[in-house]
């Protein structure tokens, strides 16, 4: 007997969304659909297929905050629905942005507490929008400048490492300013300060160091660079200022490492930004940036509006964006203070510590991050001759965690490592359990059988010919060259994976 096609009217509002047609219908990828379909299927149908993504506080490849209290996040829901701009409506959530800047001035040494004024900064969705508005504010700074002495003003540039996010390569490329990379090498991944400082010219808007690199969590020498920027500027009669990008060690360095000088403190830096939803402890979607004062703030880019009840201004790329995040920022810094912040921080680093010693534990790894800086481990394999660290990350998968694999900068390319990021949900037990896990994967990956080469000495063959990646059977090594894409490296038969 043939299955009845038969659906009763009471299917319509779907007492049980399994037994309803919505779970055999293809679902909506190129064209709206046509008719509306009921809450609870809706919410099942997305909520099924967000199960296959990764859990977000084991993914290792992220700084991003994925934890909050439960305090906070009732806050966060109920503020979705305010729009941030609209301050003259929403004038406390104003408020508590203003509060939240005037903190992290303080915290970065700013030196507004002289004259009794309010810091100058403002919140934006994350770091790379504040990268552009500090790009941006620094290429009008030297126009205007340029434009009093009657020079050329149409070529400004800006001296960074090659280790820079690629933020700062989009700022370069969307407002026309040349970028002037200092190459790493191995054993070096941050800009030289000296070598930066030998790029500088008249034309250099500013010089970006990083707090806390994207590769391996290294702080950049400020200090260095601003003295030996100093002498430059006193011999050339130039004023080249100097940006911080502490997207990500801005949170680090105040409770760690609070001697140390990058900041305010340092006379050449003109601005710093800091990500709120890193080490800020925020979910995705908050960055700020701080200037020095309102004079490394051109006044003619900040625009003045009045069309939302009140004359207010406005310096951002977007416009509206939520108010959620920035009271949750504020909720974090009333809620844990300086001494929780501090507490925070030094339990990411010494769970770092622990990750990092039961790495080298194993001998199989040499690390390349460094113990003051990001709480980040950073390590490559020793020996690449029977598999490579992609295959590690890889394998990593299977035991839920999402631990990146990727290659260094130009210059120091052939370098590959991996990297795991110490956020504050992650604890010693997941530290001593992640160590466990990799060592189970490599000495796995040591039973397979050595990858044959050709007989035309250029392709990578895999045993017997199956290479279907599984951990019974052999994989490619897939150490990309520079034509290859990673894409392209997914074991199989035959690969150009050099």
């Amino acid at each position: 007997m043939g299955l009845s096609k038969t659906f009763s009217a009471s299917d319509v509002s779907v007492h049980s969304t399994f037994a309803s047609r919505y779970v055999r219908d293809k679902p909506a990828k190129y064209k709206m659909p046509e008719n509306s379909t009921p809450k609870e299927v809706a919410f099942q149908v997305i909520n099924d297929e967000l199960m296959l993504d990764g859990k977000p506080r084991l993914n290792l490849a992220s700084f991003v905050t994925t934890w909050m209290e439960p305090e906070c996040d009732k806050l966060i829901m109920d503020s979705m629905n305010k729009n941030y701009v609209d301050m003259d409506e929403y004038p406390v959530t104003t408020e508590l942005q203003n509060r939240c800047v005037n903190m992290i001035a303080d915290l970065f040494n700013a030196p507004h507490k002289e004259t009794d004024e309010d810091a100058t900064g403002t919140g934006t969705v994350g770091s790379s929008e504040a990268i552009m508005l500090a790009g941006l504010a620094f290429k009008r700074k030297w126009q205007n400048k340029m434009k009093a002495k009657g020079k050329p003003y149409d070529k400004p540039n800006i001296v960074t490492g090659a280790n820079v996010q690629v933020c700062w390569e989009k700022f370069a490329r969307y407002f026309e300013v040349e970028l002037k990379e200092v190459k790493v090498r191995e054993d070096y991944y941050v800009m030289d300060p000296a070598k930066a400082v030998e790029m500088v010219d008249e034309n250099t808007i500013c010089v970006a160091a990083i707090l806390g690199s994207t590769y391996n969590g290294e702080f950049e020498d400020v200090k260095l660079l601003n003295d030996l920027l100093l002498e430059k500027n006193k011999q050339t009669g130039w004023d080249t200022p100097i940006h911080v990008d502490a997207a990500s060690g801005g949170f680090i360095a105040p409770f760690l490492y609070p001697e140390l000088e990058w900041d305010f403190r340092l006379p050449l830096v003109k601005s710093i930004n800091v990500s709120g939803h890193k080490y800020g402890l925020v979910y995705a979607g908050v960055g700020w940036i701080i200037w020095r004062s309102k004079e490394d703030l051109p006044e003619d880019l900040i625009f003045h509006i009045n069309y939302l009840g009140a004359e207010q201004p406005t310096f951002t790329l977007n416009f509206s964006k939520g108010s959620s995040q920035i009271i949750a920022q504020y909720y974090q810094f009333i809620r844990h203070g300086y001494e929780g912040y501090r507490n925070i921080m030094e339990n990411c680093h010494n769970n770092a510590m622990v990750l990092k010693a039961g790495l080298e534990k194993t001998e199989r790894f040499k690390i390349l991050s460094k113990d003051i800086g990001v709480p980040v481990v950073a390590f490559s394999l020793k020996d690449t001759s029977r598999y490579d660290e992609y295959m590690v990350s890889e394998h990593l998968r299977r035991f839920g965690w999402i631990v990146p694999a990727y290659s260094m900068p130009e210059d120091a390319k052939h370098v590959a490592l991996l990297r795991a990021v110490i956020r504050e949900d992650f604890s010693r037990t997941l530290a001593e359990r992640l160590v466990l896990d990799i060592t189970h994967v490599l000495n796995e990956l040591d039973k397979l059988p050595l990858p044959t080469i050709s007989p035309n000495g250029g392709d990578q063959v895999c045993n017997g010919g199956n290479c279907n990646g599984s951990m019974n059977t052999p994989v490619l090594k897939r150490k990309l060259s520079d034509s290859d894409h990673e894409e392209d490296c997914i074991p199989k038969q035959l690969a150009k994976c050099a």
